[in-house]
Parts: C-alpha cells; structure tokens; sequence
C-alpha cells in the first residue's frame, strides 16, 4: 500500500463522463496519489470492489466523485476507501511510510496516520501505525 484516503465520502457520481474518480487535489497531494495513478477503491456502505485511476479535483473542494462506470457502484454519501498500491522489496517496503488520511464528517480530515515498516533488533520485519491524533 503506498497511500489511502479512508474514510472519504461520495460526494457525486457522473455516469457520462470517461471513468475515473475525481479526488480533491489538497487530498492527494497530502498522501502522495499521483494524477492518473490506479487505485482501488472500497465501498463500505455495500462491499462493492472497483479499480480506476485518479483525476485532481479543485483544491479545497473536498470532493470525491466516482465517474463512467464507477457511478454505478457508489451513491452519494456512501463511505469509501481509497487506496494506491506499489511493488518493491522488502527494502522498499521499509523506505515508502504510506500516509493515510481518515476522514470525519464533511470529508474533513479526522486523523492523518503513517504506516511504519522496520526491521525490530532481532531483524524481523515489523510494524506500527504513527498518528498524530484527532485533528482540532
């Protein structure tokens, strides 16, 4: 996993457009999801599984838009996850520290988190989740 958006609510569904979900901008800079970058995304609200790539929204705007055929697969309101994955060893498993943000009411950011990777004294391969707390 490279970086996650979890949490975040649709906020629109547009069944003609070209496929894709758009993500507001500040968002995805903040975690690291790329223009155009493949993610999955989760549908908590009805367990359904979809794959697209991801379109800048406008900064600030808080959206989360599912587009083409992935409209048919969320309603608005609905919480969704969003996540981005990459393929490396272990080393680089070690060196990413995925960031994540968790989301409250309004698709305003509730927490942010880091997943830490390391090797413990023993060199076996460990985890731990960093978060800076609720945010005020």
């Amino acid at each position: 996993m490279r970086a996650k958006l979890h949490g975040l609510r649709v906020t629109g569904a547009d069944l003609n457009y070209h496929g894709s979900i758009t993500l507001d901008a500040d968002f995805c800079r903040e975690v690291g999801l790329d223009p155009l970058e493949f993610v999955e995304i989760w549908n908590k609200m009805s367990g359904a599984r979809i794959s697209t790539y991801v379109l800048y929204g406008a900064a600030g705007s808080r959206c989360c838009i599912l587009n083409g055929a992935a409209a048919r697969t969320c309603q608005v309101g609905d919480e969704v996850i969003i996540a981005s994955s990459t393929y490396g060893s272990v080393a680089d498993v070690i060196a990413q520290k995925p960031k994540v943000l968790i989301f409250g009411d309004g698709n305003t950011v509730a927490d942010r988190v880091t997943y830490d990777v390391f090797r413990d004294a023993e060199g076996r391969l460990d985890m731990r989740v960093l978060s800076t707390g609720p945010i005020a």
